[in-house]
């Protein structure tokens, strides 16, 4: 009886740790918010071995980066002049997983052909976010791709001397051009620049598409990640000022630091997000 009773208590220790199992996201999905990560946070590992990584922090969706090694017996990189049978082959893996490709990038086309390949290759994948840096040149080609394939197009913030490092360079861009075009919001690069991430957010409100989700141990260009909730980019009152914004998207967990070990953190970073959405 005593063992028995040792055992059932062992068990109920181990039902009350957190768990970063898919069926978490109950809470997030209310919102309309999809957790996911950049395929990036593992640029050392394959797309298959990322997808493994992905399921052992809980996640469902995926950013996917160009130029990855695909790997699981799939020959070749993720790169948009992806023949139809690769492209499927990728398919099938990420079904597999049970996990979903929802957008694609940082990508930075070099003229209209690549562009169209670009939008023409998100289509056929199913990926409904590509995110990208366009030349200024480019914005009206943009615009007119975004109406055609009904994809959006999420401009990113790269920090300091980046053309798109502030909020005001990407709502010009997007002034009078197609509504699917927006921002992908890297909360973490504004607090490299010196902004504030809350303030960035109210700026850009109704047009943000995605998020490139990161906290940072302090306020500098050199800055790094830490477990989300733990260091100064102010991830709760992001997520609040999204929900009171009315934000469905897009959270891309995009994890730059302990390259080759940062599936503890991401899964540290994702129940923390989690935790953070029931306090909401």
């Amino acid at each position: 009886m005593k063992k028995l009773t040792m055992v059932l208590a062992l068990a109920g220790a181990l039902w009350a740790v957190p768990s970063t199992s898919k069926a978490q996201d109950k809470a997030s999905a209310k919102l309309g918010w999809k957790l996911g990560a950049q395929s990036y946070t593992f640029n050392r590992f394959t797309l298959a071995e990322a997808l493994n990584k992905l399921d052992s922090c809980g996640l469902s969706y995926v950013e996917c980066y160009p130029g990855q090694t695909l790997g699981g017996g799939i020959e070749g990189k993720m790169r948009v002049d992806m023949d139809a049978a690769t492209q499927k082959k990728v398919l099938d893996l990420l079904k597999s997983h049970k996990i979903k490709a929802v957008a694609f990038g940082v990508v930075n086309a070099r003229n209209a052909e690549e562009w169209e390949q670009t939008f023409k290759f998100a289509k056929d994948m199913g990926i409904g976010i590509i995110t990208a840096e366009p030349r200024k040149e480019h914005l009206d080609i943009v615009s007119g791709l975004c109406d055609k394939y009904q994809i959006k197009l999420a401009i990113h913030d790269h920090p300091k001397p980046s053309h798109y490092w502030h909020p005001d360079t990407v709502l010009a861009a997007i002034k009078g051009r197609s509504p699917l075009m927006g921002a992908c919001a890297d909360i973490g690069h504004w607090v490299r620049s010196g902004l504030d991430p809350v303030e960035c957010i109210q700026k850009l409100e109704g047009h943000i598409h995605s998020l490139h989700f990161k906290d940072l141990n302090e306020k500098a260009p050199k800055a790094h990640d830490v477990i989300w909730g733990t260091g100064v980019s102010n991830v709760e009152g992001v997520m609040r000022e999204l929900k009171k914004q009315g934000f469905k998207g897009v959270f891309s967990a995009e994890y730059e630091h302990n390259w080759y070990n940062s599936v503890p953190e991401v899964k540290a970073s994702v129940e923390n997000f989690r935790a953070i959405v029931k306090k909401l």
